[in-house]
């Protein structure tokens, strides 16, 4: 397909992952004993934003000396992924890399920072990473929901008391990813 309809279908995309979004914010708002809508309230509502990443690993004929995307938790509140059918995505659980099977027609959904943060450590963000093939070529689509620059993102009050301080200093998500970024503490 030509650019004009490229952006016209990935538009449409971002469309339904921002629906899909909402849904999904709902349940862990639920898990934690809340309103359904307060996670999405407090990531900016009908303000939230979504950034796409195409990742493409070419086949690599050392790939144990080589890594796709090195361990890393996304900055975002949700990931939404879909890959190619070339598996390489591991999260780290209980001292290992685990990876991650791929089930076709699948969705991955990685919780991010920012829940961690609003949470206030109630959930956490995962810890992946990506590896390359050594045959095969590897693709995967990456939606990122994400506040606004100017919103402050800090542990939800309805979480914090005396037994459970705040684990997080609030600020606003362009803070949190400049200090991300330059690896500078949060």
């Amino acid at each position: 397909k030509n650019p004009a309809s490229y952006r016209e279908v990935t538009e449409e995309y971002n469309k339904e992952v921002l629906r899909l979004q909402d849904e999904i914010f709902r349940l862990p708002s639920e898990g934690l004993g809340l309103e359904k809508e307060t996670l999405r309230t407090h990531m900016g509502g009908d303000d939230i934003e979504v950034e796409m990443k195409i990742n493409m690993y070419p086949p690599c004929p050392q790939p144990e000396l080589a890594l796709g995307v090195e361990p890393h938790t996304g900055m975002s509140a949700l990931t939404v992924l879909v890959p190619n059918d070339v598996l390489g995505l591991q999260c780290w659980k209980d001292g290992n890399w685990i990876s991650v099977d791929y089930f076709p027609d699948g969705i991955y959904i990685h919780v991010g920072d920012q829940i961690e943060v609003l949470s206030n450590g109630m959930y956490k963000s995962i810890l992946h990473r990506s590896l390359v093939n050594k045959e095969k070529t590897r693709m995967s689509w990456a939606v990122f929901c994400v506040p606004p620059g100017q919103k402050t993102v800090g542990p939800l009050p309805e979480l914090v008391n005396e037994e459970n301080p705040a684990k997080y200093t609030a600020k606003t998500f362009d803070e949190y990813r400049y200090r991300k970024i330059n690896k500078l503490p949060q």
